[in-house]
């Protein structure tokens, strides 16, 4: 959500394979052991001009789940948020 605030990209839907983190930024006084991290999620949701999370299956997204397991699959941790790969990521299917 930071990345895409400091991008200016207001208008964003966020999908996630995890239902749970949908449920938590849906309802997050049903969460109270993630208080802190779901008010950042708050303020940062105030930023938006439009914003929605969804769940999205893996199974319903291939790609994502493809660009998962080559991270999984590389020595490092792997942090990246972009609408294109870089080149050291092989092409997704």
């Amino acid at each position: 959500m930071h990345c895409m605030l400091r991008h200016n990209k207001l208008l964003t839907r966020f999908e996630t394979d995890c239902s749970d983190v949908v449920k938590m930024v849906s309802t997050p006084e049903e969460w109270p052991a993630f208080a802190i991290l779901l008010d950042e999620v708050d303020r940062c949701k105030r930023s938006f001009t439009s914003f929605s999370i969804a769940h999205i299956p893996r199974t319903k997204n291939t790609k994502a789940d493809k660009l998962a397991r080559s991270a999984r699959a590389l020595p490092t941790d792997v942090y990246y948020v972009n609408s294109v790969s870089p080149t050291w990521i092989p092409e997704l299917v």
